[in-house]
C-alpha cells in the first residue's frame, strides 16, 4: 500500500473503483431486502448521515495532516539554504586556506541538496545520500583542523555555523520521510467503502438512475488523490521544489 500512496493517479483510479463497486453491492443488498420504509428509513437515514459526516471530518484532519507536512518540509528547505548561506560567508573567519576549501565544498555540497529535492528515482536518490554523507565527512574535517589549531571564539562560529549546516540537513530528510500513518488511510478507506455501500442499499434510484450513485465515489476519489499528492513529496505534481536552495547557488556564482 505505501507504492501505491506514492502514486496520486492510481490512488485514484484505485478509490474510484472500490468505492463503485461498494455502491453497486449496496444496490445489489437492496434488490434482495425489503424496501426501508417508516421508522426503519428514518433510522437509515440517521446512520447514514453520521457516516457521511464522519467520513468528511476525517478526510478534513487527514487534509490538514498532509498540509502540516508539505508546509515543514518547505520550511525546512528554506532553513537549510540559510544554514548553507550563512556558513559561506562564516567560512571567511577561517584561515585563507581553509576558507576556499570550505566554500569550494560547501557548493559541491549545495548541487548535492539541490538533487536531492528534485530527484524521484530511488537508485539516483540513494547516489546522491552516498555523495552527500561524503561530503559532510569533508566539511565537519575542513572546520575542525583550523578550529583544532586556533580554537578562539571567532573560528568557533565557523563551528557552529557547519553543525548548523549537518543538522538542517538531517531535519529535512526526517521531514521527507514524515508521512500519513497507513492506520489513517486504512480508516478513510474503511469509511469510505462503508458510505459507499450505504448509499447504494438506500438509495431511491437503485433501478432508476444509477449513474448519479458515481458523484460520492468521484468526490471521495479526488480527496484522496490529493491527499496522496499533497503528501507524496517526490511524486505528484505538488512537491517541494527547493527555490530557495536554488537562490543560493545562482547568488554563490556571481560572488
Amino acid at each position: 500500500m505505501t507504492d501505491l500512496l506514492r502514486h496520486p493517479v492510481a490512488v485514484f483510479v484505485v478509490s474510484f473503483f472500490a468505492l463503485w463497486l461498494a455502491a453497486r453491492l449496496g444496490i445489489l443488498l437492496h434488490g434482495r431486502q425489503a424496501p426501508l420504509s417508516g421508522e426503519t428509513r428514518d433510522d437509515f437515514d440517521v446512520v447514514l448521515a453520521a457516516t457521511l459526516t464522519l467520513l468528511g471530518l476525517v478526510i478534513g484532519f487527514t487534509f490538514s495532516m498532509a498540509i502540516n507536512r508539505y508546509d515543514q518540509r518547505k520550511n525546512y528547505e528554506e532553513a537549510e539554504a540559510n544554514a548553507i548561506g550563512t556558513e559561506y560567508v562564516r567560512a571567511n573567519l577561517l584561515p585563507a586556506a581553509d576558507a576556499a576549501r570550505v566554500q569550494s565544498l560547501l557548493k559541491q555540497y549545495l548541487d548535492r541538496r539541490v538533487q536531492f529535492y528534485l530527484q524521484n528515482d530511488e537508485e539516483e536518490l540513494n547516489r546522491v545520500s552516498v555523495a552527500t554523507a561524503a561530503l559532510q565527512g569533508q566539511l565537519w574535517s575542513a572546520v575542525l583542523a583550523p578550529a583544532a589549531a586556533q580554537p578562539t571564539p571567532i573560528v568557533g562560529l565557523a563551528v557552529a555555523g557547519m553543525n548548523d549546516v549537518l543538522n538542517s540537513q538531517s531535519y529535512a530528510q526526517a521531514a521527507f520521510w514524515n508521512r500519513i500513518p497507513i492506520a489513517a488511510w486504512l480508516l478513510m478507506a474503511a469509511i469510505a467503502l462503508s458510505c459507499s455501500v450505504l448509499l447504494g442499499y438506500g438509495s431511491h434510484i437503485a433501478k432508476g438512475g444509477p449513474k448519479l450513485l458515481l458523484v460520492l465515489p468521484v468526490v471521495i476519489s479526488i480527496a484522496f488523490m490529493l491527499i496522496a499528492d499533497i503528501d507524496a513529496p517526490r511524486h505528484g505534481l505538488i512537491i517541494v521544489r527547493p527555490q530557495n536552495l536554488d537562490s543560493l547557488v545562482e547568488s554563490l556564482r556571481t560572488s
